[in-house]
């Protein structure tokens, strides 16, 4: 006979139980999405990367002539790093951004997954604009470069004969912000440009060394605007003005904080990926996580029997419980992020293990089932605890110092984790206490 306390605990276990099976429940039918009484919200299918849902691969050729050999690779990672930013801001899932050197030449490989139009896909970087400043000839050098132009001397046909790009080079690796800035008299609408703190130096040099002279500021190798330098300017602001309408004006500030590219970009190859391939990867991993899933189940019953059963329980809601959370988040699931979750799921069984394990030690010792459980918990928690949480350190670590396709693996790994450690900690014990009574 149970005692008014031990009644009290167990109708408190029983109610926290029933609360996490009905959680379970929804969180099944959210991650399954195909019924058709569910909301809209319920089904939403996952997210899906680049080699399950097909997308659209681009390779472009980085121009550094202009950039000082020092500085090239600096400049070509902060490159990669706007166009990240670039195509998040358009809500692609899991872009792959990465940046190759060969010989001396820098290309920049771009992967969208779940955009299979090129043309679009070309759209969201080349939108993406190139500012730099450049500082007027002298006039014998136009003379010279038009009469080379006249001759059709090749070497002269695509040479700028009125401008130079400006040395020190001034362009949109300094620019800090840009702003949509009305004139107090004409109330005309010019964007005002911030430098950082290296940009600003460069642009009081440039200033200073060309007073009454033209200081061109180019977009995408267009001159904008063509302001004669009155002064020496510091602080660093510059306008770009000319005949904008508000909207234009507003959307040159958002291309611009968007990221001006620090150097500029020539598209050299463009594919469309199709995902046959990683639909057929996916089905057998999906198959492989239901296999690899029933034989641990058929495991733990042969093994721990009502023990295992319980525990096959809590493995059912853990996964239940995952999916949802993918699915929510929502993480982008590719290839190596299935093979995390899969992971997750023997990984999911370890605590129970050791629990059980524990609780057998204290049934030797002559302690009845109900307290060798709770003495087994108590004594395998120090172990479960910092198993698991270097296995988070880990993962943490993977997301945040490697590639996309190793962020994928860490992160589902990460979360499968811990929702084990609340599922056989807290699920398995719950079930447990409600079923197992004090018994010798």
């Amino acid at each position: 006979m149970m005692d008014n306390n031990q009644l009290r605990s167990k109708t408190r276990n029983l109610y926290g139980l029933v609360a996490i099976i009905i959680i379970a429940i929804v969180a099944g039918f959210f991650a399954y999405g195909k019924f058709n009484f569910l909301p809209n919200w319920m089904k939403n299918p996952f997210r899906l990367g680049l080699d399950l849902s097909g997308g659209t691969n681009l390779v472009y050729q980085v121009d550094v002539s202009q950039i000082p050999e020092a500085d090239r690779s600096a400049v070509v990672s902060g490159l990669r790093d706007v166009i990240e930013k670039r195509v998040n801001l358009f809500g692609v899932s899991e872009p792959r951004v990465e940046t190759a050197e060969v010989n001396g030449s820098y290309r920049l490989i771009v992967e969208l997954a779940g955009v299979k139009d090129i043309k679009e896909a070309i759209q969201l970087i080349g939108e993406t604009p190139f500012l730099e400043f450049k500082e007027q000839r002298t006039q014998e050098e136009t003379n010279l470069i038009l009469e080379k132009q006249k001759a059709n001397d090749a070497a002269y046909l695509a040479v700028d004969p009125y401008f130079v790009p400006a040395v020190p080079a001034l362009t949109g690796q300094y620019l800090k912000s840009a702003q949509l800035v009305f004139d107090k008299t004409t109330y005309e609408p010019y964007v005002g440009l911030q430098f950082n703190d290296e940009g600003a130096a460069i642009f009081e040099e440039l200033t200073g060394k060309n007073i009454n002279k033209i200081l061109a500021i180019y977009l995408d190798g267009q001159p904008i605007s063509l302001p004669t330098v009155g002064g020496t300017i510091s602080g660093g602001e510059a306008q770009i003005t000319g005949s904008f309408t508000t909207d234009e004006a507003k959307l040159l500030v958002e291309r611009l904080n968007a990221g001006a590219l620090p150097a500029p970009i020539t598209l050299v190859s463009q594919q469309s990926i199709g995902a046959s391939l990683g639909e057929h990867s996916f089905n057998v991993s999906i198959k492989a996580g239901i296999i690899g899933l029933a034989l641990v189940i058929v495991f733990m019953l042969v093994y721990y029997h009502v023990f295992g059963f319980f525990a096959s329980l809590s493995l059912l809601i853990y996964t239940a419980l995952s999916l949802a959370i993918f699915k929510l988040i929502p993480v982008t699931l590719t290839l190596s992020g299935i093979a995390g979750f899969i992971l997750s799921i023997g990984m999911a069984v370890d605590a129970n293990i050791l629990i059980f394990e524990r609780s057998k030690e204290e049934r030797k010792r002559g302690l009845d089932k109900f307290h060798a459980i709770e003495e087994g918990f108590k004594r395998a928690w120090p172990s479960i605890r910092d198993s698991n949480i270097s296995t988070i350190i880990t993962c943490l670590v993977l997301y945040n110092f490697t590639t996309s396709i190793v962020k994928g693996f860490a992160l589902t790994l990460l979360i499968g984790v811990v929702v084990s450690m609340f599922t056989a900690i807290t699920v398995t014990r719950s079930f447990l206490r409600v079923f197992m009574t004090k018994e010798s």
